[in-house]
Order: C-alpha cells, then structure tokens, then sequence
C-alpha cells in the first residue's frame, strides 16, 4: 500500500471516530468531579471533535494525536477544567464551620455586648381610676410595681366584688344557700333563631277584691273602659290625692287567693307544671333585654308542680313626689274608665288601690302549661258582645331625647305584660311634669313589635325564647317537696337557685285540700 492510500485510510478512521459523541461524553464524564459533569463532557466532545477535524486537515502529527483518543489522559483533564470554567460552572466549595476557630469574624467578637440594653419607661394605668385597689398587679394594693394598684381581689372575702371577679377566685361562693345556676351564654341572635310556641290564653277562672278586702269569686270589680277617654285631656292627675288609700302589701296572701280560685273552680293540676302571677313571667322575660333590675321569687315544687310566689324587694323610701307619681297611674285608671258611683261633672275623690279584678289564665309555653293570675284594669266589647280586656298605662310625654328609651324599655314591659294574658288593647295617657294629663295613645299589642323591630330594639321572639330556657332549667332542677329562692342580682350575668328555709302555709294548705 503506497503512501496515499494509507493516508487515506487513516482519514477514513478519523471521520468515524469523530462520529462517536457517546464514547467522548463517558470519557469526559469520568474525568469531571463536578455536579455539572454531563454539560462539560458535551462540550469537551464538542471540543474534541472540533480539533479532530482539524487534524484530520492538517497531516501526520494530528492522525497520531486524534488515534489516541480512546484512553484517559493528564491532557483531556485539564482540558475538562478549561471548559467548566468556560462554561460558568464551579465546583462546589468546601463547607466552612462559622463556629471555628478558622472564622476571624466569629473569633474577634466580643461575648458582651459594648451597647447597653433599653430601658423602657413605666406604664401608668389610669383608665380605672374609681376601681380602688383593682389593678394588674399583685394583690397587695400597696405593690409598686410602675402599673397602678391590682385589678384583682386578695384571695379572701372582699364586699365590695361579692365574690364575683374573673381570676382565680371567681367561683368561690360565701352564701351556703347556694343550689344551682344558669349563666346567661346565648346570645340574642342565637335566640332569635329559636321558633317558641305560645297558646293562646284562656281564663279559666276570675275572682274580686273589693274596698273591705274581701274576695269574691266573680267579676264584681271588674270595671268598663270609657271610649271617651280623649274627652279627658288637660285634666289634673293630682285630684284627689289627699283621699288616695294605697295598696297594702298582701305578702303570700295574694297568692292564696289566685290558689283558692283554682280549687273553687276544681281545675286539674295533674298535667300543669307552673302555677304563678303574671307578674313573675315579666321579670323573666323582661330579663332577656333588661339587665340592670333585680328580682327574685319563691320557687316551691308539689306533686309535680311548681308554684312561684311572688317576692318584694327591699326599696328605698319614697318622697312626696315619688307618692305623687304612683297615684297619677291609678287617677287615669279612673279617669279612664265608666264609675256608676261618680255622677257627671263630680271630682276624683276616695281611690281605693285595692279594689282589684284578678283574672285566672291558662296557656303554654314551649312545653310548659302555666296557670297565671293577670289583674286586669278594664274591659271592653266588640260589636257581637265578645269582652276583651284593656289595659291602661301613664308615661311622661316625650320628646326627642326620651322616645329611644321609652320604646326600648317601657314598650317592652308594656307588651309583655299585654301579651302573655292575651290583652289586645292598651291604652297610654301622657302626662306633663306636673301631673296634668296632654293626651292619649291606643296601641295594639301585636303591632307594638313591628314599630320596635324596623328599629332593632327587641325582639319578641328573644323574651320567648329566654323565657323556656329558664323554665326548662328551672323544672329540671328543683326536686319535689324542696323549696327554692330565684334571684337575679348583681353582677346581672346569671340566675341563682338559692335554698329557702320553708314552704309559705298557703301552698301548704293548698297542697292539702286538693
């Protein structure tokens, strides 16, 4: 084979050789210790194919250089590094220790800070000034501690918090009368959604206390409502004051009375669970909105029912003009209603507070059936001679200052009252600071909630549904033949069972001759 040839053949040898770029990657791969290795082997290859084809241009040397290029080399190493480095791709550098000895920074840094600490100035609590010694502090009132005086009590018998604080000693109970309670948790949205059924109210019985204070099983004292009432306008509700005989104080009396006219008219009391007054059921629905009044009741549980009697509070002594303003209720009575032993164009004179028509309702409550005594001040009839009863109020006139609160609180009282005995009518006399009457104001009780709720006062709904809470609580927790007091006193966020050293003799008696 002469030269050429062989030069031929060796040119041959070199262009398949450079057609293998698999065998070049692997060979780069192997020599690169790099994360990058598969991009520098392709370019390395790329490299290597680039200088092969020039040599297969440039003669003998380069055919010898270009056939050994199979094998691993010092050369294609540190062309490997040359294209890495090309290529913008480093090999990683070795971790360091910030924490050693080799790190100059970590080493020449001083383990106390030259820069003081702040100091921040003292806080000075003065939103609470009237709490005397209730403060964020220790217990001690004379603690300096820069934030004012403690706001909670020392743990022993403080008066003025009657026990009731929100630390550690919040549950600690001085009165041993204590039986249960129920804290009000439900909010007036959460009531709002519960739909309470309410029977309509159906006198089953009635009964007259007239002037000697005698009782009679009738309506003798029940007096007519004057249609003419407005005709009255400008007249003076002091009239007669002098005269005024005001109610004497009946104590457990009047309960026995509402008890003997249910046995007069032998009404069943096996499937009733609440014999009472009205006048308890509005302190207990009342108390869903008004939070500020206290109240309490006897509570007595015989043969399965509970008979709540009615307490009176303690109040304070009343001034001449305090007098003057209850007797101003009870001369509108008067004036409002049809007196046979008053002739035409007589004064006021001789109001006997009481002379009262008490009359007896059964209704139900959510799942409670309730036997109520309701005094009624007068009734009226429609044209078919159906009677209905009315209810008569007096309120100081109103102005623009005075309208929020008297539909908020006196129309709220003035609805339950007409709604749980089924009364339909009621009729306002408004009155001037001196007692003189300035007009008159018919209201319907199922209209009176829909003038309140566009303005989101109250809601009838809620008092309902507060109302079966608590005789639902109550029920299931008296035990028969106990005897109970219900309050609800300060701080207004719960009722109280308290237990009662006895059973007043009316119920007593009552339980006996059933």
């Amino acid at each position: 084979m002469d030269f050429s040839e062989q030069e031929e053949e060796e040119n041959n040898h070199n262009q398949r050789s450079n057609n293998k770029p698999s065998s070049s990657s692997s060979s780069s791969s192997s020599s690169s210790s790099s994360s990058s290795a598969g991009a520098a082997a392709s370019s390395s290859s790329n490299r290597q194919s680039s200088s092969g084809n020039s040599g297969s241009r440039s003669g003998g040397n380069s055919v010898n250089n270009n056939n050994n290029n199979g094998s691993s080399s010092s050369d294609d190493d540190d062309d490997d590094v040359e294209v890495e480095k090309a290529s913008g791709y480093e090999e990683e550098e070795e971790e360091r220790d910030l924490f050693g000895s080799d790190n100059e920074d970590y080493v020449n840094t001083p383990s106390v800070s030259p820069i003081p600490v702040p100091t921040l100035p003292p806080i000075r609590n003065t939103n609470h000034q009237t709490r005397g010694n209730f403060g964020r502090g220790r217990w001690q009132s004379g603690f300096q501690n820069g934030r004012g005086n403690g706001l909670l009590p020392r743990p022993a018998h403080f008066n003025q918090r009657q026990n009731y604080g929100y630390g550690r000693y919040s549950n600690v109970r001085q009165d041993e009368r204590f039986v249960s309670e129920m804290k009000f948790l439900k909010t007036e949205e959460t009531l709002s959604r519960k739909c309470i059924a309410f029977q309509e109210p159906c006198e089953v019985a009635c009964y007259s206390r007239v002037e000697d204070g005698d009782v009679y099983f009738d309506d003798r004292s029940l007096r007519l409502f004057k249609r003419l009432i407005s005709e009255d306008v400008g007249a003076d509700l002091n009239e007669g004051f002098e005269t005024f005989i005001a109610k004497r104080d009946l104590a457990s009396e009047g309960f026995g009375n509402l008890l003997a006219s249910i046995r007069n008219k032998n009404i069943p009391l096996q499937n009733i669970h609440f014999v009472t007054f009205r006048n308890n059921l509005n302190k207990i629905l009342a108390t869903a909105y008004i939070r500020n009044e206290p109240w309490e009741m006897g509570v007595h549980k015989r043969n399965g029912v509970v008979y709540l009697d009615v307490h009176k509070l303690p109040e304070r002594p009343q001034s001449d003009l305090d007098r003057r303003r209850c007797y101003w209720g009870y001369c509108f009575e008067n004036l409002a209603t049809e007196d046979s032993a008053r002739a035409d164009g007589e004064g006021i004179h001789h109001i006997d507070a009481n002379v009262e028509f008490c009359s007896v309702i059964k209704t139900k409550l959510g799942a409670h059936r309730i036997i109520m005594g309701a005094e009624m001040d007068c009734c009226d009839s429609t044209d078919d001679g159906r009677r209905f009863y009315v209810e008569l109020k007096t309120s100081r006139e109103l102005d623009y200052h005075t309208e929020e609160r008297f539909e908020r609180e006196k129309l709220l009282k003035f609805w339950i009252q007409s709604f749980l005995a089924g009364v339909p009518y009621i009729v306002v006399g408004f009155r001037d600071d001196a007692g003189r009457l300035v007009r008159t104001e018919r209201l319907r009780t199922k209209d009176i909630t829909h003038r309140v709720k566009l303005k989101n006062y109250w809601q009838g709904g809620v008092c309902l549904a507060f109302a079966d809470e608590v005789l639902c609580w109550l029920y299931g927790t008296v035990k028969e033949n106990e005897d109970y007091i219900l309050q609800f006193a300060q701080p207004f966020n719960r009722l109280e069972l308290l237990q009662a050293p006895s059973c007043p003799e009316v119920i007593a008696s009552h339980v006996q001759q059933l």
